[in-house]
């Protein structure tokens, strides 16, 4: 009896024992969680933190390039389309040195100018010329119209390159570039010792040459879009019937030059010959040389006879 209850007892004390092992358990896994997750946020911190001291230490020495703004960003910048106009006429015109002046008059009132101009006489002595005009891109419309109104149009094509995304790409470089020509510039200012001084003046010299050629292509692309680039070609019409009718003038024209081509042919064809005909001579004058020598001797009997 007294084994029974002793046995009861102590497993009583073991069940007991066993679930305050548990809570202990179950208390100390919670209470570890919290605590992990503090210290793995601080650790984060303290790496993150860390990253930013290195990036900042770095950044004194020699700045990382600063990326342009966003696509959105520039979007709202530079909100307008960038477009290079051209246009390429053929024109058929009675005079094309009235056309010309003409045209230089219109150019001038549109506020535009005349690039080049060249005039010249074809085979069949008819004039031809070609004009280049570059007018405000507001007037490009207007001027065609024009032009146009000046002869007969043979031919006419009008082109529009849209340039906006290279446009934007080159604004998004220029404001990165002169980011970076500022922070150089403060690093100079911090600049004690003669090794640095010289590196940081390197790296201004190569950002500042680097934004002088986007700013060079800059300005060409703006005066591409602002002033349109119009080539205008002038002919005069053909004669009625095709070519001219019959000229005595022409005639007697042709023939002197006939007569004067002959007269080079054979002075050309003479001095060709000319040393076969020294040889040919002097092989004659040889024969007839030889030939006189000879000297026929009757027989002495028919002398004595």
């Amino acid at each position: 009896m007294n084994f029974k209850i002793i046995a009861i007892l102590a497993v009583c004390i073991a069940m007991v024992a066993a679930t305050g092992c548990m809570g202990i358990n179950s208390v100390s896994s919670d209470k570890s969680s919290p605590a992990q997750e503090v210290v793995s946020i601080e650790d984060s911190g303290l790496q993150q933190s860390g990253s930013n001291i290195a990036y900042a230490g770095r950044q004194s020495e020699l700045p990382m390039p600063t990326s342009g703004p966003s696509q959105s960003g520039t979007g709202t910048a530079i909100s307008d389309t960038k477009i290079i106009r051209t246009a390429y006429l053929s024109i058929e015109v009675n005079d094309v040195s009235g056309s010309v002046e003409t045209i230089k008059t219109l150019v001038s009132q549109k506020g535009g100018y005349i690039s080049s101009t060249n005039i010249q006489k074809n085979y069949n002595n008819r004039l031809s010329g070609s004009v280049i005009i570059r007018v405000p891109a507001s007037e490009f419309d207007s001027t065609l119209t024009g032009i146009k109104a000046i002869g007969t149009v043979k031919s006419i094509s009008t082109q529009g390159q849209d340039i906006t995304e290279e446009y934007v790409d080159l604004q998004a470089q220029k404001t990165s570039y002169q980011n970076q020509l500022a922070q150089y510039n403060e690093i100079m200012k911090k600049a004690e010792k003669v090794e640095d001084v010289i590196l940081v003046q390197q790296q201004i010299d190569r950002v500042q040459t680097e934004l002088n050629r986007l700013e060079g292509r800059l300005k060409y692309l703006d005066n591409r879009i602002d002033l349109s680039i119009i080539t205008v070609n002038l002919q005069e019409p053909e004669p009625v019937g095709g070519e001219t009718g019959h000229s005595f003038v022409s005639t007697i024209n042709n023939g002197i030059a006939g007569f004067v081509g002959m007269i080079d042919a054979i002075i050309i064809i003479l001095f060709t010959l000319l040393p076969l005909i020294i040889v040919g001579g002097i092989g004659y004058g040889i024969y007839r040389w030889r030939k006189g020598r000879k000297i026929v001797v009757p027989p002495e009997k028919s002398e004595k006879e």
